[in-house]
């Protein structure tokens, strides 16, 4: 069985609600829908080096409180491993790069009626927002 291809999402949560991002319709995966802030981990990167620059190359922050909420197969080929974070720093998170076309706070009940999602197994994470809650510090030598 070929290895899966790791991929990892940021949950940025704020006043009980969770910022999601839109991606364009000529974005080669997952086009048109609601994703979390995230992508590939690359070659020699822990999943929480990769987190920090996916946010920082995305979102333009860098994730300060977070924690892993769950891991789970997107399909045959890519794992995806979403974290929770509830403080950065850097200021308000901002479109960078071409990743997605807008940025939106939703409400956790109303970002599991979305029906655009890039994965329906999003809303069982978004469901468990108001429970969770994020409690490592960054380490700030990644």
């Amino acid at each position: 069985m070929p290895k899966r291809t790791q991929l990892v999402g940021a949950l940025l949560v704020r006043d009980g609600a969770v910022l999601l991002g839109w991606r364009g319709p000529q974005r080669r995966s997952f086009p048109s829908c609601w994703d979390v802030i995230g992508g590939h981990v690359e070659r020699g990167e822990t999943l929480e080096q990769a987190l920090f620059r996916e946010v920082e190359e995305e979102v333009g922050v860098t994730p300060t409180r977070y924690a892993r909420l769950a891991s789970a197969d997107v399909d045959d080929a890519l794992r995806l491993t979403v974290y929770r974070v509830d403080a950065w720093s850097g200021g308000e998170p901002a479109l960078r790069g071409d990743e997605h076309t807008e940025l939106r706070w939703f409400p956790f009940e109303a970002a599991c009626e979305l029906t655009d999602l890039a994965s329906p197994r999003y809303r069982t994470l978004f469901r468990g927002l108001s429970r969770a809650r994020a409690v490592r510090p960054a380490d700030p030598t990644r």
